[in-house]
């Protein structure tokens, strides 16, 4: 006896009511060619199932720099933004087109700024890493903590990735016949021969995407300071080969712009041809289109740069903006590791609640120790 499955039962319905409905020929002799069209056509159905490729994107930056309320805008949700505890996760969906499915998006945000940069192993994994992105938001009314905030995560990425890609070649390795071959990651980022300044530059190993968030307050700066910040995101999106966006939720012309390159990395949409490179404006650069000359050489005025020693342009880009935006409390940072004791995560209730559980804890501990030491006494 056949068996049939939903998908193949329901087909099979339409079939013969169009079948029927059209052609005089007896049931019984069109039974057999109906459950082969109907077969046909599921397997079809299973095969687009199977080639529709889930994007990955993770989001970080700036603790409190407007990461929720950007994903919420791009996913059109009206909701209100609420802190980041930890990680988190969601997804997009959007419609492939006529009778196709749609295509899926899982979407990470880390949360905490810096503090749990090691939780990057959880969304950067070997199934995930062949379709990643990144977007680093980095808040511009915080200059001062900028530069740390952004090396910091991409470092954190950058060694996930690299331990991805490790683990991938000594399993090739490990294949039998192939351990004389060269491996090259399928994912592994290679950029077109025409791309400006390639040979001196040192692409991210993901697509990446900076975002200045924030943009309304940054506008109030001063001119020089304004200039010093904007030059030297955009000498960092061009070496690492990403794309470069300031943006405040407060302009829908500037979330539209946001929106389009969220689209393109979640979606593969494209992400349209708006550029701009004026300091004076809110930059909008795509990936591919600056360049080292058009950049120019870091501003500052009151600091000789060849007394600086750097030891790469990097380097002296580095020290030239933290000449001007010294990172505040350098000495005295001190990252919570424990997401319970962050002042943006309490909760009245349950912190007395704690607070009391941990006073009862250490008068258990000392408790204990008096009865220890009685112990030592008597033996």
């Amino acid at each position: 006896m056949r068996r049939y499955s939903g998908n193949a039962c329901s087909i099979l319905v339409r079939l013969a009511f169009s079948l029927t409905a059209s052609s005089s020929v007896m049931p019984k002799i069109i039974s057999d060619s109906l459950w082969e069209l109907a077969t046909a056509e599921v397997q079809h159905q299973e095969s687009e199932e199977e080639t529709v490729s889930d994007r990955t994107v993770f989001l970080m930056g700036s603790k409190a720099g407007g990461k929720t309320s950007i994903l919420l805008r791009c996913l059109e949700r009206d909701e209100a933004p609420k802190p980041t505890l930890a990680l988190e996760y969601t997804f997009g969906r959007r419609a492939r087109g006529h009778n196709t499915p749609k295509a899926i998006a899982h979407l990470w945000e880390l949360g905490g700024g810096t503090s749990l940069s090691d939780l990057v192993q959880i969304p950067i994994t070997s199934v995930s890493v062949s379709c990643l992105s990144v977007i680093l938001v980095l808040d511009l009314s915080k200059p001062n903590d900028l530069w740390v905030t952004m090396e910091k995560l991409l470092q954190a990425v950058q060694t996930q990735v690299d331990k991805v890609f490790s683990q991938a070649a000594q399993a090739h390795k490990s294949k039998a016949g192939t351990k004389n071959q060269p491996f090259v990651h399928p994912a592994a980022r290679v950029l077109p021969k025409d791309y400006p300044d390639r040979e001196l530059i040192s692409p991210f190993p993901v697509p990446l995407l900076i975002i200045g968030s924030k943009y309304d307050l940054f506008q109030d700066f001063d001119s020089e300071k304004k200039k010093v910040v904007s030059k030297t995101l955009r000498f960092i999106a061009h070496y690492h080969a990403a794309s470069l966006i300031f943006t405040s939720i407060k302009s829908e012309s500037l979330m539209s712009k946001i929106k389009s390159f969220f689209s393109h990395l979640a979606f593969g949409l494209d992400r349209g041809k708006t550029l701009s490179s004026d300091l004076s404006k809110a930059l909008i650069i795509p990936a591919g289109s600056d360049s080292f000359s058009q950049i120019g050489p870091p501003s500052v005025t009151d600091v000789d740069i060849t007394s600086l020693h750097a030891k790469n342009p990097k380097d002296l880009w580095r020290k030239v903006y933290e000449h001007v935006f010294p990172h505040e409390n350098a000495s005295e940072q001190k990252e919570l590791k424990d997401p319970s004791k962050d002042p943006q995560y309490s909760e009245p209730q349950i912190d007395a609640m704690r607070a009391q559980k941990d006073q009862e804890l250490e008068q258990y501990k000392k408790n204990a120790a008096k009865s220890w030491k009685g112990l030592e006494l008597e033996t």
